[in-house]
């Protein structure tokens, strides 16, 4: 009995939980069946609403594409699609009619302006000129900051050397002899000791010569050299040197934008378009001149007003300069008596100034390299030499303390007419001038690091004034004070040292902040340089470049806008070279690897010795053991025409024309002969072919017309870049 209802009661469960399981089962296939069910009202719904239109439309087009008399509503027909029951509904139909009358238009509407939409999104797209003008504004904020980090620099080796921030004439005033012998003495040592270790240090790198990189290789300037040069510069304005602090600031400015594309692995064109711009910048935010950065840079640096260039030049002067007047105000630099000048026989005065500011920048310049030839031939170290020309500016000050520093103070002091109050002006001005002329020259030369720019205007303004104040004394020229003659000294001095007449007419008028003296200037500017250039070949610029055999003119006479543009211009980095100890192996791997048919060989020092043409490897590839001692050096061809970043296309035109390599080896000069990049063949002889087939399409005369017409310059072309 009791086994009968434990198996009764055994049954019952096993049959409550069939039952369970059996509910269960059925509820998830009734959950099954409703999501299958749903979705298949929805795949419905979507067909119905967008995919049996959108195939209508489809079907339409083929029809109508295939040129045939297929029905469009064949393929809605087809047994493989179930159209739903309400498909024919009239919203349906005129909803499709819709959507196609749309689509027609749009596709004609495309048909008729794309090719307007294809120029509108080259417009807006962000091009290279403006991602250069995004580099300058970097580029114009190192400026600036490069500038506020030397001025307090500059007011600590002050403190230093004068014991105090102001300026170094007054210092020198009131100190002592013996101060004044051994404080630019000491100086000079000291700057010496900076320039001897720190470049020993810093161990072999490359010219630290802007217009040298620029205009001869691939704007590389090194870091460690132009931070070693800015400290001894430091230590010679700070102990009275007579030299200027905008060239530390415009190299530092410089090497930085030239680093910064080093390190992001640029283009040798954009190397050296940064390093124009950081010169730039450091110009502008030095004297708070934006325009004369600018120019400075198209003009000195890189030798080229195109637009694709000038415009990040721009771009970075003027940011650097309102970096710079956030810190330091808009104060102009030199505060000159303002005058009217309104009389035409006024100007016969200032021509006379011109002469005479072309006749002492000539001497200048050649004393500059008097000076260095004979600190040269002082056989010991350079903080011995700088150490004497220290000493001789000391002795200097011992009669004209005015010579200390850079001559800011005093030439604000001739400008105003502070020395007419002397018992003789005119000869304590020439004294002046003299002496402060011999310091300049001896700091200079004797391998201070620094700038010339502030020294040169104030033996403008020196000039000048010795001038105006001697047709006074002589009863002439009264109604013109002698400051502006001395701010006129100013530009037509910078004018011929620089050559650069417009450099200097901009420079002096932003530095003053005075228009009216502008016709005087401008006059006094180009007769300086015309007599400059007469006198002496070379600018201060240029000088030490065709020391080193590495200037071309840049002037030319033939117009046209190829023969305006350099190789420099179009260069891009070389095919990568190999040694001239490369292995026959290592040869042929590389030509397996690139698409290059020669490759340049250079020895240690980069300098190219010859080329490697696949042609010629065709007696080597014979397997055997004696190939193995093969190099480069055995195989290689003489080395090429080449050609330099700083000359011009239509002079490289030969050189082009017999060459048979693709990439054209380009040199930092012919007696280093450093490989620096490569400039495309086909590019420069297209380049040239245009602009000769446009100069002979401009100069044709019209049918009909006997009179030869006036050719008109081309436009200059943008850069070459990769």
């Amino acid at each position: 009995m009791r086994g009968y209802w434990q198996s009764n009661i055994g049954s019952s469960e096993r049959t409550c939980r069939n039952e369970n399981s059996t509910a269960k089962i059925k509820t998830k296939r009734s959950l099954m069946f409703a999501y299958v069910r749903l979705k298949s009202l929805m795949f419905a719904y979507f067909e119905k609403k967008y995919f049996f239109p959108l195939l209508w439309i489809a079907g339409r087009e083929y029809a109508i594409g295939s040129g045939g008399m297929v029905e469009a509503s064949s393929v809605l027909k087809s047994p493989l699609v179930k159209w739903p029951g309400n498909c024919d509904s009239g919203g349906v139909q005129s909803g499709l009619k819709k959507l196609e009358q749309l689509m027609a238009k749009a596709r004609a509407l495309s048909k008729k302006h794309w090719q307007r939409a294809l120029r509108i999104r080259e417009k807006v797209r962000f091009s290279e000129e403006a991602f250069h003008l995004v580099l300058a504004g970097g580029v114009g904020v190192i400026g600036g900051l490069v500038n506020l980090a030397f001025h307090m620099c500059i007011n600590g080796t002050e403190r230093l050397f004068l014991g105090s921030t102001g300026d170094p004439a007054e210092v020198a005033a009131n100190s002592s002899i013996w101060l004044r012998l051994l404080t630019p003495t000491m100086g000079g040592l000291c700057a010496g000791l900076v320039l001897y270790w720190g470049l020993r240090l810093a161990g072999k790198q490359g010219s630290s010569n802007i217009m040298e990189v620029v205009a001869t290789s691939d704007g590389r300037l090194p870091l460690r050299t132009a931070l070693v040069k800015a400290g001894s510069s430091l230590v010679t304005i700070g102990s009275g040197g007579s030299i200027g602090r905008e060239g530390a600031i415009t190299q530092l400015a410089a090497t930085f934008a030239s680093k910064w594309g080093q390190l992001a692995r640029w283009q040798p064109y954009r190397l050296r378009l940064l390093t124009a711009c950081g010169a730039a910048s450091g110009i502008s935010a030095a004297y708070n001149a934006p325009i004369a950065g600018a120019v400075f840079a198209a003009l000195i640096v890189l030798g080229n007003f195109s637009m694709n260039l000038f415009a990040p030049l721009v771009f970075s002067s003027v940011v650097a300069s309102m970096v710079s007047r956030s810190f330091f105000g808009l104060e102009p630099w030199y505060n000159v008596p303002r005058f009217d000048f309104t009389s035409l026989t006024k100007l016969p005065w200032f021509l006379v100034l011109g002469l005479l500011s072309g006749a002492a920048g000539s001497v200048f310049l050649k004393g500059l390299n008097l000076s260095e030839e004979l600190f040269k031939k002082i056989s010991m170290p350079i903080f011995i030499r700088l150490m004497l020309g220290g000493l001789l500016v000391g002795v200097l000050t011992i009669g004209y303390p005015e010579v200390w520093g850079n001559g800011y103070g005093v030439t604000n002091q001739i400008l105003q007419q502070r020395f007419m109050d002397y018992k003789f002006p005119i000869l304590f001005l020439t004294g002046l001038f003299i002496a402060k002329m011999v310091a300049t020259l001896a700091t200079v030369g004797s391998g201070a690091s620094g700038g010339v720019f502030t020294p040169t205007l104030f033996l403008g303004a020196g000039l000048g004034s010795i001038l105006g104040t001697g047709l006074q004394e002589l009863g002439l020229a009264k109604d013109l004070p002698t400051g502006a003659f001395a701010l006129v000294g100013m530009g037509s001095m910078l004018a011929a040292t620089t050559r650069s007449p417009l450099l200097a007419m901009i420079m002096v008028f932003e530095i003053s902040l005075d228009y009216s003296v502008m016709p005087p200037l401008m006059l006094a500017c180009v007769i300086s340089t015309l007599v400059a250039r007469r006198l002496h070949p070379e600018s201060i610029y240029t000088q030490p470049l065709r020391n080193k055999g590495l200037m071309v003119d840049r002037e030319t006479l033939r117009p046209g806008s190829a023969t305006e543009q350099t190789v420099g211009d179009l260069m891009h980095a070389p095919v990568p070279p190999v040694r001239e100890t490369a292995t026959l192996q290592q040869i042929a791997e590389r030509f397996l690897t690139s698409p290059n048919n020669f490759l340049p060989v250079v020895d240690a020092k980069f300098q190219l010795i010859g080329v490697v043409a696949l042609q010629d490897l065709k007696e080597y590839l014979n397997p055997g053991v004696e190939m193995f001692g093969v190099i480069a050096y055995d195989v290689m061809r003489p080395p090429p025409a080449c050609v330099t970043p700083n000359q011009l296309l239509l002079d490289t035109l030969p050189v082009m024309l017999a060459s048979e390599q693709r990439n054209v080896p380009v040199v930092n000069s012919r007696t280093e002969n450093r490989l620096v990049g490569a400039v495309l063949r086909a590019e420069v002889l297209g380049m040239l072919s245009e602009a000769i087939a446009t100069k002979g399409q401009a100069i044709s005369p019209p049918s009909g017309l006997s009179l030869q017409q006036d050719q008109p310059e081309g436009e200059p072309a943008q850069n070459g870049g990769e």
